[in-house]
């Protein structure tokens, strides 16, 4: 972080962070650390096919961001000023997607480089075809082109308002990201509260990035978010399940949670279990626990470089949501019940973020698993470990465990089985004894005849 400091004295006397520029400030090579040998082979082949072709094109963003941090960027996303039609045309490779914000995606086999034309306000153009606001100040589309400064204008936070340029290989620092970064601060460019009323999400992402790069959310850029949270409402559940997954699954998630509570968000992402944690009076163990430990694995998970899946997280998220409209479930068998329960809550869910199917379906089968997994007698127990999901569903309970709740060492017994010989496994079964037999309703009484 030394050569930021510098930096920082460079421009210091400017304009407040926050504030739109006359002009960028621009670090020329001698006093920044950027080095093409930081960005993608793939990002640098698109920067300088568009330089061939007459257009401008920069690496923006956190591309930039990050490699003043120090950090390895895991997305390398570049701004021009050709056209997404005229991006598409240098790129056999590339596909063009969007509505509300048409982008190119260039496809250098699993890495994808994004594209986006520079951005001017929707308010210098009277085409409605090309930009559209509904009446509480959200952007329906934005597909207003402009000029480099527009579209640094345009940026969310001042910290992604930095674009490199290989044109001389320097950095155009548009709104005080440079000081910014010194100051581990997340602000936003502009008025905080009419930015996020053009797009809510706004609001997730500052939380995100505060929770990935340890930033404090500047107090002006913060303020509004305790009261904005129901523009959420309204936000497709498909891009909703998008930043749900960017939010949890980053390797911050624990963190990430306690401050979408402590702005109050949490309930518009999740609120049957937000709803649970509140109105949760367990002694033994506590619904907040839970999720926080389930958020805690997969940090730790992600951090050592293994899987996780959403399924599993969605799983241990609803978990206490489950159990309570079980709870309201009557006349019913266990598994069928849970079938039911497992439907309604995912339907809900699904009002607020979609839940793909591909993520549903592993869902219910570890919710059904914990129902089976105590019933491991005779020759269940090895019909059990064979299952698909019984890794998860195995994980699932041991988690139950180390929250509080009271499961009489069912995760210690499948720990020992799974590492059992054929021998050992065949004992500990008969060890549990026979399953008890089920219950029968006593006979009624005869009537006497003269009844």
């Amino acid at each position: 972080m030394g050569f930021i400091s510098k930096l920082v004295n460079m421009v210091k006397g400017d304009q407040p962070a926050a504030a739109a520029p006359k002009g960028p400030n621009i670090i020329t090579r001698d006093h920044h650390d950027i080095s093409r040998r930081d960005i993608s082979d793939n990002a640098l082949k698109v920067l300088y096919r568009l330089k061939d072709a007459g257009y401008q094109g920069f690496l923006v963003g956190g591309g930039v961001r990050d490699i003043l941090l120090g950090k390895q960027p895991k997305d390398f996303d570049i701004a021009t000023d050709a056209h997404p039609e005229q991006v598409h045309k240098l790129f056999r490779n590339s596909i063009l997607i969007g509505r509300r914000f048409r982008l190119v995606h260039v496809r250098f086999g699993r890495e994808v480089i994004e594209v986006a034309t520079f951005r001017a306000s929707h308010l210098s153009s009277d085409n409605s075809n090309q930009a559209k606001q509904a009446e509480n100040g959200m952007l329906l589309r934005d597909n207003v082109y402009g000029t480099v400064d527009d579209d640094a204008m345009r940026r969310d936070f001042t910290i992604n308002a930095m674009y490199y340029n290989i044109n001389g290989f320097t950095i155009h620092d548009f709104a005080g990201g440079i000081e910014d970064i010194e100051k581990r601060s997340i602000r936003m460019i502009g008025d905080p509260q009419a930015r996020y009323r053009e797009d809510p999400v706004r609001m997730l992402r500052a939380i995100r990035f505060a929770a990935k790069l340890d930033f404090e959310i500047d107090p002006a850029t913060a303020e509004p978010i305790h009261t904005l949270g129901h523009l959420l409402e309204p936000i497709p559940a498909a891009r909703m399940f998008e930043e749900i997954l960017k939010l949890l699954l980053s390797g911050n998630g624990e963190q990430t949670y306690y401050l979408l509570r402590d702005f109050d968000l949490f309930k518009f992402l999740f609120p049957a279990t937000d709803a649970s944690i509140e109105n949760d009076t367990s002694e033994d163990f506590q619904v907040e626990d839970f999720v926080i430990l389930a958020l805690r694995n997969s940090d730790e998970r992600i951090a050592q470089g293994k899987s996780v899946t959403p399924a599993y997280l969605l799983a241990a998220l609803l978990w206490h949501p489950l159990q309570q409209r079980l709870s309201h479930i009557r006349n019913m068998p266990p598994i069928p019940a849970m079938h039911q329960a497992a439907q309604e809550v995912i339907l809900q869910q699904v009002k607020r973020t979609s839940i793909p199917r591909r993520f549903s379906t592993p869902m219910k089968e570890i919710w059904d698993m914990q129902l089976r997994l105590p019933r491991r007698h005779g020759s269940r127990a090895a019909e059990l470990v064979d299952n698909k999901r019984f890794r998860a569903a195995y994980d699932f309970i041991l988690l139950r465990e180390a929250s509080g709740e009271e499961l009489d060492n069912l995760g210690e017994w499948w720990t020992e089985y799974q590492f059992a010989s054929g021998e050992r496994r065949e004992q500990m079964t008969k060890e549990l004894g026979k399953a008890a037999p089920k219950k029968r309703a006593p006979k009624k009484p005869k009537e006497s005849e003269d009844g």
